[in-house]
């Protein structure tokens, strides 16, 4: 098979994260195609967590419905998950729990006495290798990359490489020689291509270094850690610095003072945190500082759901905090996109010296994805508008205009120990040279200096492909778009024009490409995971009402899966 959905199930706490990694990195290695999804509760342990990865010969970006192979750890792993099996499918379950097929269960239970096995190694924390063994046979895979890959994790620690290794050719005997007969899901070979391996996190976290970021403060939340996690260690090594500050308020206002200081600076965070962040970031846009913000999508209102998907932070990314405070924000919908995007941030943050936000969701910073090599040729600095410290001398003691108005709205900064480069930064309104300033005129001019600077953004919009004059347009942003673009090419392979518009960049909105390719479709539906329609309601705002445009909503806490967004297709075409 091109294409196979693999999942391990059990509850929190029992290594389902650790076993899943080791089979896509090996498949990773031998030149397949990896998605990884992983639904998880928001506790340490207890409670049911699967972990679900699609293997395949060509590139996925999205999760699935349908499962091929299952490793079951407890009886809820069945009773829960064997609804996504396809008929024919495979459940792997350890003995230990007496494992039993629900009513109406098409799969083949195949049970694999795994915790006595690893009993018998000596060690009980080899029961999912041993199950990752049987796994390999059965989709018909070499044993060898495994061993390679357990010695890698485990081989530091005395004898536990070895053990390790046993478990694996213990569960890939016994599925040699008791489940033969079960053929029909072995994978055709990989193309053998060394490729990355990251989650959307890890991504942002290599983009801000190759971005030129060296300073980064930030305050733990769930799903954004992984980015402070990875640039702790990394950072160092290239002259940076990572703080992890007391709150959210403390990273926004440290950020902004290293960028002040002429650091390239950010900080990451999620829906709780952006909320502490809001005066910060006004002050940002206030000050004309650069900065950059990561803020990675989860289910809310307040504690919500923090290790579910959403996409709900629309509204207070674009229009968060008092008063008119303007900002960029790029959407990613790749772990690419999540490395190029974070690199470009800087960029703008700096050319235009203002915020700039890189919206991810739960779905691009958590998800385990293949990664064609990036490509660091394409990351070029542009530290914007320096003042010319020859100018500054020329100049003398006139007093400095930092904030000039111009008629691109940008105006050179100064850095910290330029000469006749002073000038006061505060968040109160303020002249040309900083000083506070209330005058009406005055306001006016600032205000539409700030604001005008977003006009001169030259980063596309959107993306987009298929049909010139489609017959439906699937309108997405964020990590919608593997599930969107499956969806289009189904509908192409039936006979319909369809096509796929994904915003790439939130605000400053792209108003006319947008109404451009609404114009030109028949119908069109828009999909995200929110309860308000938050894109939609932009789309109305900034472009028009169309009777011809719907929405399809999701806010269970799961992402799209393609049959979601097929459903609402053939419900719209009729």
């Amino acid at each position: 098979m091109d294409l196979i959905s693999w999942k391990i199930g059990g509850e929190q706490g029992e290594g389902i994260d650790s076993t899943g990694d080791i089979l896509a990195t090996v498949c990773n290695r031998l030149g397949y195609y990896i998605y990884g999804y992983k639904h998880f509760s928001s506790r340490i342990r207890g409670g049911h967590t699967n972990y679900k990865i699609r293997i395949s010969t060509k590139k996925v970006l999205s999760t699935s419905g349908d499962l091929q192979i299952l490793v079951a750890l407890d009886q809820d792993t069945i009773d829960l998950e064997y609804k996504e099996l396809v008929p024919g499918g495979l459940i792997i379950a350890d003995t230990k729990f007496k494992p039993h097929l629900p009513e109406g269960c098409e799969a083949a239970l195949l049970p694999v006495p795994m915790t006595e096995m690893a009993k018998e190694l000596g060690n009980l924390q080899v029961r999912n290798v041993i199950a990752v063994g049987v796994s390999a046979y059965l989709l018909g895979l070499p044993l060898q990359g495994f061993e390679d890959m357990v010695m890698e994790k485990f081989g530091k620690k005395k004898g536990m490489g070895e053990v390790n290794v046993q478990a694996l050719r213990l569960g890939y005997e016994h599925a040699e020689s008791l489940f033969s007969v079960y053929k029909d899901f072995r994978l055709a070979p990989g193309d053998g291509k060394a490729r990355l391996l990251l989650i959307g996190n890890e991504a942002a976290a290599l983009g801000a270094l190759a971005g030129g970021c060296r300073v980064m403060t930030a305050y733990p939340i769930t799903p954004a850690s992984e980015i402070m996690q990875y640039l702790i260690p990394t950072f160092p090594q290239f002259g940076g610095i990572v703080v992890q500050c007391e709150d959210e308020i403390a990273s926004i206002t440290a950020a902004i003072g290293a960028g002040f200081g002429g650091a390239r600076a950010m900080t990451a965070t999620s829906g709780p945190g952006l909320s502490l962040m809001q005066e910060g970031i006004g002050l940002a846009s206030m000050a004309e500082i650069p900065v950059v913000i990561i803020n990675t999508q989860r289910g809310g209102p307040s504690t919500g759901m923090p290790t579910k998907q959403e996409q709900s932070d629309v509204f207070a990314m674009i229009f968060g905090g008092h008063g008119d405070s303007p900002r960029i924000v790029l959407t990613p919908s790749t772990t690419e996109e999540a490395f190029y995007d974070t690199a470009l941030a800087f960029n703008l943050a700096e050319r235009f010296q203002c915020p700039v936000l890189v919206a991810t969701d739960l779905a691009i910073s958590l998800n385990l994805t293949t990664v064609d090599n990036l490509d660091l040729s394409r990351i070029k600095i542009d530290r914007g508008q320096v003042a010319n410290t020859e100018e500054l001398l020329k100049m003398g003691r006139d007093v400095f205009k930092r904030y000039a108005v111009t008629e691109s709205g940008v105006s050179p900064r100064s850095l910290p120990g330029q000469k006749y480069g002073q000038y006061l930064a505060t968040g109160i309104e303020h002249s040309e040279t900083g000083k506070v300033q209330e005058n009406p005129d005055n306001r006016v001019n600032q205000m539409n200096k700030r604001f005008r600077k977003l006009q001169g953004l030259d980063v596309p919009g959107v993306r987009y492909n298929g049909a010139e004059n489609p017959d439906i347009l699937l309108v997405g942003f964020g990590s919608t778009t593997g599930a969107i673009d499956k969806v289009v090419d189904e509908l192409t392979e039936d006979g319909v024009k369809a096509a796929h518009l994904h915003v790439r960049v939130m605000w400053p909105f792209p108003s006319k490409e947008i109404k451009a390719a609404i114009e030109k479709a028949k119908r069109v539906v828009v999909a995200e995971n929110n309860a308000q329609a938050q894109l939609l309601r932009l789309i109305k705002m900034e472009v028009g009402h169309y009777d011809h445009v719907e929405s399809l909503l999701k806010y269970n806490g799961n992402p799209f899966l393609p049959s979601d967004i097929m459903g609402k297709c053939r419900e719209v075409l009729g």
